[in-house]
């Protein structure tokens, strides 16, 4: 058996020895392969946070600003055009952590995580109201 194992080696001018070498240059292959995947992956995470902390705006609230706050509740009871948005509710005191102190008649003063808070934009209320029946033709 062991002359047939020979007689094959030989034949296909196989070493043992330059099969070691070869298995070992593939495993550090791999290792390279590797460790340039971790670095690609990185490089990736970095370009990502830099772009998005270049676009993220910070909220900055002032005594008198008017805001809504964002419902949690909501979540769990759902409706499907219903607001999450509360309010509006007056700042009374912005602090330096983010926590911000909101003033309300129904509610009264209480803080919330600036992060729950979003400006009220005041605007002229909607006064013409408009009603389109669909059995109505449309004048050209």
């Amino acid at each position: 058996m062991e002359h047939k194992a020979y007689w094959a080696i030989k034949i296909l001018n196989f070493d043992i020895k330059e099969a070691g070498e070869k298995r070992l240059l593939q495993l550090n292959e791999l290792d390279e392969l590797r460790l340039e995947a971790y670095e690609n992956s990185r490089v990736y995470k970095e370009k990502t946070k830099k772009w998005h902390d270049k676009h993220l705006v910070k909220k900055r609230f002032e005594e008198g600003d008017m805001v809504l706050l964002f419902n949690l509740r909501l979540k769990l009871f759902p409706g499907k055009l219903r607001s999450r948005w509360s309010g509006p509710f007056q700042v009374t005191k912005a602090l330096a952590n983010g926590v911000v102190e909101v003033w309300s008649e129904s509610t009264g003063t209480f803080t919330v995580n600036r992060q729950r808070l979003k400006p009220y934009l005041v605007g002229q209320p909607i006064t013409k109201v408009v009603v389109c029946s669909l059995s109505d033709p449309i004048a050209m």
